[in-house]
């Protein structure tokens, strides 16, 4: 065990030989650290949190009550092999959220920087997760999926497996995806898409010229009734000097899983 002198630990945590503990870190009541966990600077674990290792958790994450991190994946074939969790920086996990450590298939499941999961969220076994995502009360993520940078999961809705998620896409509450949904698109209900994220957009400091292209990607995409691979081609020669636009066509062409069609759209672009 090695715990260095400021870290502050509740007399009723249960903190294993194998775990590291950085400067600063605060361990509530009944904390359970099982395993080789190493916890970084300034981090705080809330009363009845528990870490499972083999895991990794940055600097100045803030770990809610019930909260459980690196526990074995929710997968029939797991063999109980040394899998593990590796989470960046300054992420905060919500009452009862749940992050499972990979399989042998990648071995860790990967969390960035700057996350909030609120309560009840869910991330799977084998995912990765870019930085300043949001997950919404109750939004889950099956397994070995991954999630770009800015992108938010509404209240209540549901990921399917081994699906990619772009940045600054949006989920809507309720709502499930069995498809790869590109960089900025909204969908709503299952696999309906229904525009562009533009406050998302903004918010991240996107220009106006760059969500007026992506507006326009949108309406040939999805409105114009093209094949996608002639849609793409015209959006490479009308809009392809674009960065934003450049990394939807990118986003869209490396799909494996696809996107959903224009037969799904049910409303006009934000």
């Amino acid at each position: 065990m090695s715990i260095a002198p400021t870290a502050r630990i509740h007399p009723t945590a249960v903190i294993s030989a194998e775990a590291e503990l950085a400067d600063g870190v605060e361990v509530g009541p009944f904390v359970v650290l099982e395993g080789a966990v190493r916890v970084g600077e300034g981090c705080v674990l809330r009363p009845h949190a528990h870490l499972v290792g083999p895991l990794t958790l940055g600097r100045d994450n803030l770990v809610f009550s019930g909260v459980v991190l690196g526990e074995r994946p929710q997968h029939l074939r797991f063999g109980g092999e040394p899998t593990r969790l590796e989470i960046g920086d300054g992420n905060l996990f919500r009452e009862h959220v749940t992050v499972h450590r990979g399989t042998t298939q990648s071995w860790t499941t990967r969390i960035g920087n700057h996350n909030f999961f609120m309560a009840h969220s869910h991330v799977a076994h084998d995912c990765v997760i870019g930085n300043h995502c949001l997950f919404a009360n109750g939004a889950l993520l099956g397994g070995h999926c991954v999630v770009e940078d800015g992108v938010l999961l509404s209240g209540n809705c549901a990921v399917h497996q081994f699906v990619r998620l772009g940045r600054l896409c949006l989920l809507s509450g309720i709502s499930g995806t069995t498809k790869d949904i590109p960089p900025f698109i909204i969908q709503q209900h299952i696999n309906c898409v229904v525009g562009v994220n533009v406050v998302g957009m903004r918010r991240a400091g996107h220009s106006t010229e760059q969500i007026d292209a992506v507006r326009k990607a949108f309406h040939i995409i999805y409105r114009q009734g093209l094949p996608l691979p002639d849609a793409l081609a015209r959006l490479e020669q009308e809009l392809g000097q674009v960065d934003v636009v450049a990394e939807l066509i990118t986003f869209i062409r490396r799909s494996r899983r696809g996107i959903n069609n224009a037969t799904h759209v049910r409303m006009e672009a934000a």
